[in-house]
């Protein structure tokens, strides 16, 4: 079973990801900042799969990004965000991320993505 770690300073938006992803078969952990999901990585989660917000209180999505990269080089992230902003994209894009969604996100949206980054999913 793949493992995805969404990260979202929002309840509703983990809830609804949760939902979806379990519907799906995934195990999902959850974290409502970098600073949290920082925390579960170095005390020894690996996820298959990291969705992260960008924009959160104590560590945003870029820093999280740039912080969790040289721990899983190879985990794919994707950025779910209400910004649409070129150079944000570009900039997640620099520091690792995988891919990028606009919310809000229609689950079968979503799970297209997941599908496409995630080997064997």
């Amino acid at each position: 079973m793949k493992t995805i770690l969404v990260v979202d300073d929002s309840d509703l938006i983990r809830w609804v990801m949760k939902t979806a992803l379990e519907g799906e078969g995934f195990k999902v952990e959850m974290a409502e900042d970098g600073v949290k999901a920082i925390e579960l990585i170095t005390g020894g989660l690996k996820p298959d799969l990291i969705i992260t917000d960008l924009n959160m209180p104590n560590m945003d999505g870029l820093a999280l990004i740039q912080n969790v990269r040289p721990m899983l080089r190879f985990t794919p992230i994707l950025v779910v965000s209400t910004e649409s902003q070129a150079s944000k994209r570009d900039e997640a894009k620099k520091l690792g991320a995988t891919g990028w969604l606009t919310k809000p996100v229609n689950p079968e949206d979503l799970l297209k993505v997941i599908r496409r980054v995630l080997p064997g999913a």
